[in-house]
């Protein structure tokens, strides 16, 4: 390696450690409590579970599944020596900035290597752009937990399918999302009956330890908690309605019960009882075309990437919630997409930055208005909302154009 590749090799890990610095900084000034969840929700659930209370998904219905108390109660512990000097919100803070940051590093390291080609620099560079665009939402959320273990599990499907089946469906038991990577997987990896063993092994075995743990009912809990939800106010669907809500003809209410602001106006009732439905025969199609691309032989190396990107981009598309940390699920596609296929990523990856870019206007730095439903964030987010939609398409436009037939350049 080069005196010069190894300079600009430290040049990316400086700037990606540079990125999380000022991610982590900005959330303690940007309005709207970008940091909220992290103090507000997650230290209370882990003090409970540690203090003999309530346990999250074994004890009580919880809306995140099971593994997703992990990372929580190792911020907990990893911030108890800095209490006395922090409080314990400023230490639980801290900790988790730091927390999100080691994992994100291991999986930059695996990304980059001792001698990284020009792909795995390009996504290296993707992804301090998308962390600095997206903001403190990107770190501050169990979302960012997620990333890393997505992005080396679809960087690890190729060469290792079994370990990141398994690793892919861990992260899968954090946020449902990474689900949608086993899902391409299975279908366009060619040792697929491992990725099946893998990940149904991870999946007994944390259904077993549930069960000894005595949870009950609670098991499949994340689950049945989202069936119940109403439609959040940056939702895609939610779109018409806000424009209803600058009119006067629609309402933004906050529900205590599951701690969203979601849109209150006829018609939202039809609307909502259908994303579901939808969300599940998009999947299904998505995965069928994907299916017969692999019939006809298509590469892995081509299939993978707009197959996941696709699948993950319809499950915010048809989502009840539209959550800004959502955007994070786009980081892991497109990372494996510039590795395995740089030219054809180009388009997917500067869809992806605008769109972190216009979620942080939206969220944190417009939040309050939006809510008052003042006309400028509305506008934002619309955009936003039809940028998603774009990118689904451009997803769904690459895979369709995979060629069936295996080409001797993408051996696996």
């Amino acid at each position: 390696m080069t005196r010069r590749h190894t300079a600009r090799l430290a040049a990316l890990w400086i700037v990606f450690l540079a990125a999380h610095l000022l991610t982590a900084w900005v959330g303690w000034i940007y309005p709207s409590q970008p940091m909220g969840d992290v103090v507000l929700v997650y230290e209370p659930w882990a003090s409970s579970a540690l203090g003999g209370g309530a346990i999250v998904g074994v004890t009580e219905t919880w809306v995140y599944p099971q593994l997703a108390l992990v990372p929580m109660l190792l911020t907990k512990a990893l911030s108890m020596p800095l209490v006395p000097l922090l409080g314990a919100s400023g230490a639980y803070l801290i900790a988790w900035a730091v927390l999100v940051t080691a994992l994100d590093a291991l999986a930059f390291a695996a990304l980059l290597g001792r001698s990284p080609s020009r792909p795995r620099i390009t996504a290296g560079w993707f992804w301090c752009a998308a962390l600095l665009f997206l903001g403190p939402i990107a770190l501050y959320r169990i979302d960012a937990i997620t990333v890393p273990i997505a992005v080396v599990g679809g960087l690890w499907l190729s060469t290792r399918p079994a370990l990141a089946a398994a690793l892919l469906t861990v992260g899968a038991w954090i946020k449902i999302w990474p689900g949608a990577l086993v899902i391409a997987a299975a279908v366009a990896v060619r040792a697929r009956l491992q990725v099946l063993i893998a990940a149904a092994a991870v999946t007994a075995g944390m259904m077993v330890l549930l069960v000894l743990l005595g949870a009950d009912n609670e098991i499949l809990g994340f689950l049945t908690e989202q069936t119940g939800r109403g439609l959040q106010i940056e939702a895609v669907a939610a779109t018409p309605f806000l424009w209803l809500a600058v009119a006067g003809s629609a309402r933004i209410e906050y529900s205590f019960e599951i701690l969203t602001f979601q849109i209150s106006a006829d018609g939202v009732d039809g609307v909502q009882a259908l994303l579901t439905p939808l969300m599940v025969v998009a999947v299904i199609a998505i995965t069928a075309l994907g299916a017969v691309k692999t019939l006809g032989g298509a590469s892995f190396h081509r299939l993978f990437p707009p197959l996941a990107l696709a699948l993950v981009a319809v499950l915010i598309v048809t989502n009840k919630v539209g959550s800004p940390q959502f955007q994070t699920w786009l980081i892991a596609p497109v990372v494996i997409w510039l590795v395995s296929d740089s030219a054809r990523a180009r388009v997917p990856a500067l869809l992806v930055l605008v769109l972190c870019a216009l979620t942080c206007l939206v969220y944190p730095l417009s939040y309050d208005a939006l809510l008052a439903a003042d006309l400028l964030p509305v506008l934002v987010l619309t955009l936003r909302n039809l940028l998603l939609i774009v990118l689904l398409i451009v997803g769904i436009r690459a895979l369709v154009r995979v060629p069936a037939v295996r080409s001797s350049n993408h051996q696996e």
